[in-house]
């Protein structure tokens, strides 16, 4: 049996490819200082974000925390950046918790793992590049959306509202908040404010301290002292209890991520999921969003990266780290987990070198979860509000917004805007698909308009100078593809009743698709039923064994194809000298 060989140059991606590369530059003391560092410091500014997106997920804090300790270190030792963090992000929350309404903790972690899935199967088909044509007005409509739900849904822990029962549906949520507004607890109002006022004005210190780890701070002290004075401030001890070996209590479990069956966990109504063909059809869409978002924000994290440490990654290595650690994290608790722009970025400006930063993250992360969880449950919940608040107004980008708004040609300023509408209004489900359905149908659109075909004039044309009256010689540009081929050939068709050879200049013709085969052996067809000769010019070899298969081939006096225009223009007179042309 003859064995079956991959294509010339085929490679398979390479997991960790990042980690050897660090080792093959030489890592020593020196850098595992400087790892160190930058471990440390994300560790600490990554402690107060994940709990708060886990949080706004609609999940327990301490989900957020696992993500970031499970999920941060696989992917950093098995993906294709070697500054990269991950865990939890903003950019999920849209698409997170409306899973979380409908199918609970359960089936957000089998939602993650069915991504984690996607992902590496991006990876191994080597489809990392093709994720960078996704255009911007695309992906800025996909995070302003993002951020103004985001925003939306801080509002009763920011304004300490009772009784708001959010769900899956925006304009549902906005209506719940406005009739809650009248109760207002001025004390929560007053935490909120007070940590939104710190987290602006801290980094205008330029002090060395994390922003996020100062506001919650002041946020919790300011809490405390409401507390001794008398007033009832939610916490995240007072809003979340865990059960765990026999043992109970209130805020985050002080202990490690163990092993946990993701269909064990409960389902919306608190029940362990059934996991069933109906389930998993369910829970594919939102699946597919995860890892497509997944895969833009890990690789434009990683481009990001490149351009601040002139270094390159492997972008199918890190779609398949990404899938790894998104498929690990649910057996521990994690939820869904991806780069984070901001994270990575103060990793590059803390001295990183390696990976191994984000796996010492990670352990930062775990000693806080071990160590400190009684000191994280008193974290008021209107100062993860003010928090997130900032997350999402960075995340808006709002002056890149309007900008383009401002300054994009139409058809993208319609995309940016439905894909925010879309986002705002309905799910990131739908804006993902209807998204890239767009942009590629404006690609296409664009393309077919660069593709087309014009009969070169002899007084008109060089090329067609002296040719005989009875041959017409014919210039295609662009690729012949299914938004282009047919339009191209079908000028062709019009061909004067004097003309017995028609000469076809395919030298610029860079690609010919199944639509193309189809269209051109129609137009063969049509011309040998008219006793017309058909002759292509500069046709790549690829391109003639494609029509050969598809059952084009040469026939004498009919249909032939050539390298030059010269010979076309030999075989032309030779055929119009034979009576049988």
């Amino acid at each position: 049996m003859a064995r079956s060989r991959l294509p010339s140059g085929f490679r398979f991606p390479m997991p960790g490819s990042a980690l050897l590369a660090a080792w093959r530059e030489g890592y020593g003391l020196a850098e595992l200082k400087r790892d160190l560092l930058a471990g440390l410091t994300i560790g600490i500014v990554a402690v107060p974000l994940s709990m708060a997106l886990a949080i706004a997920t609609g999940v327990p804090p301490q989900h957020g925390l696992y993500t970031a300790i499970v999920a941060g270190a696989i992917i950093a030792l098995t993906g294709g950046s070697r500054f990269n963090i991950s865990g939890p992000t903003a950019a999920f929350v849209v698409i997170l918790f409306p899973i979380v309404a409908s199918h609970g903790l359960g089936g957000l972690l089998i939602a993650t793992l069915m991504a984690g899935l996607i992902l590496v199967a991006l990876g191994l088909a080597r489809l990392g590049n093709l994720i960078q044509f996704v255009p911007y007005p695309v992906v800025l409509g996909f995070t302003a959306g993002i951020a103004v739900v985001i925003a939306l849904l801080q509002l009763p822990d920011f304004l300490g509202l009772d009784g708001v029962e959010l769900g899956d549906s925006t304009l549902h949520n906005l209506a719940a908040i406005v009739r809650a507004a009248p109760g207002v607890a001025p004390a929560e109002l007053g935490i909120g404010l007070i940590t939104l006022a710190t987290l602006i004005l801290w980094p205008r210190l330029k002090l060395p301290v994390p922003a996020p780890l100062v506001g919650l701070a002041v946020g919790t002290l300011v809490a405390l002292g409401a507390t001794w004075w008398g007033m009832e401030i939610e916490t995240i001890a007072s809003r979340f209890s865990w059960e765990y070996q026999g043992q109970s209590g209130s805020g985050i479990p002080p202990f490690a991520p163990g092993l946990v069956m993701p269909w064990r966990l409960p389902g919306p109504d608190g029940l362990p999921l059934t996991v069933d063909f109906a389930l998993i059809r369910e829970l594919l869409g939102p699946a597919l969003a995860i890892a497509m978002l997944a895969a833009i924000e890990s690789l434009l994290c990683a481009v990001v990266a490149d351009g601040l440490t002139r270094t390159r990654h492997d972008p199918n290595a890190e779609l398949i780290g990404q899938g790894l650690g998104n498929i690990a994290a649910p057996f521990f608790g994690g939820i869904t987990a991806t780069a984070a722009l901001a994270r990575t970025a103060t990793n590059v400006r803390s001295g990183a070198f390696s990976p191994l930063a984000a796996v010492i993250h990670a352990l930062v992360v775990l000693l806080a979860v071990v160590a400190l969880a009684g000191v994280l449950a008193l974290v008021p919940m209107a100062a993860l509000a003010a928090l997130l608040f900032i997350i999402a107004w960075n995340m808006s980008e709002a002056r890149h917004f309007m900008h383009t708004l401002k300054s994009a040609p139409g058809s993208d300023v319609a995309i940016l805007v439905i894909c925010f509408l879309l986002t705002v209004v309905f799910d990131m489900v739908l804006a993902v698909a209807v998204g890239i359905g767009l942009a590629a149908a404006l690609f296409i659109r664009r393309m077919a308009h660069l593709t087309h075909a014009r009969r070169l004039e002899p007084g008109l044309d060089e090329e067609s100078r002296d040719l005989p009256r009875q041959v017409a010689l014919y210039d295609i540009n662009g690729p012949l593809f299914f938004g282009a081929a047919e339009k191209a050939v079908s000028s062709l068709r019009v061909v004067d009743p004097d003309v017995r050879v028609v000469m076809l200049d395919m030298r610029d013709v860079p690609s010919l698709d199944a639509t193309a085969i189809v269209a051109l052996q129609s137009l063969v067809e049509e011309l040998s039923t008219r006793q017309v000769g058909l002759i292509f010019i500069g046709m790549p070899a690829r391109m003639v064994l494609k029509l050969k298969r598809a059952g084009v081939k040469r026939q004498a006096g009919r249909l032939a194809a050539v390298r030059q225009p010269a010979q076309a223009r030999r075989l032309a007179e030779q055929w119009l000298a034979t009576p049988a042309a």
